[in-house]
């Protein structure tokens, strides 16, 4: 297990998303579920992954992480989203600031892409709010790249915002909108340390 500096965190700061989108390579439909997992049989998901807040935040950034050449859990990740949930890299370039995406439009865009360049990311900090079965989560992280020679070393950070309902006695995550650091774009020293 990498240290707590290395713990997969998740969403890829604007410029990262470019590079993913940009492959836009579908990818094939396998079965990649460790048979040695236990998963609700409505949702597929691990329970172990959906009981709490941290469980599942712990769970998006961990399947997109991994060294070059892991295939990602499509399954595992998908689990973790409603059916209608979005993913939302902000991006200046974009006519309206944003991209949305449903979790299979992000998978079919990034996931042989994160494997390719061995992509990882840490979460460094983390605000929680919660209203009932609402829960807002400002999720601070650094991303790291095996391919560029120096995989500990992040090459990016920013914050996710990533939105959790609690319902049928499990957490689900309805969006994740990111914005990543850069010059005039610093992450304030509140949104670092404690979880």
């Amino acid at each position: 297990m990498p240290s707590l500096r290395r713990l997969p965190a998740f969403p890829l700061r604007a410029a990262t998303v470019v590079l993913l989108m940009a492959s836009g390579t579908p990818v094939q439909g396998q079965d990649t579920r460790d048979p040695d997992r236990t998963f609700d049989a409505a949702s597929g998901a691990d329970p172990a992954d959906v009981g709490s807040v941290d469980a599942i935040v712990a769970a998006l950034y961990d399947v997109i992480s991994g060294p070059m050449g892991q295939v990602r859990d499509q399954d595992r990740f998908r689990s973790l989203f409603t059916a209608d949930a979005r993913l939302i890299p902000t991006n200046a370039q974009a006519p309206d600031g944003y991209v949305a995406l449903t979790p299979d439009e992000y998978w079919a865009r990034s996931a042989e892409q994160l494997a390719a360049i061995g992509f990882t990311e840490a979460e460094i900090g983390r605000t929680t709010e919660t209203f009932g079965m609402v829960t807002h989560a400002f999720s601070t992280y650094e991303s790291y790249r095996e391919d560029r020679g120096d995989p500990d070393t992040p090459f990016a950070r920013g914050i996710n915002s990533i939105q959790i309902l609690e319902a049928g006695g499990r957490f689900w995550i309805m969006s994740v909108m990111w914005d990543s650091e850069r010059p005039g774009n610093s992450i304030p020293d509140r949104y670092i340390g404690p979880r």
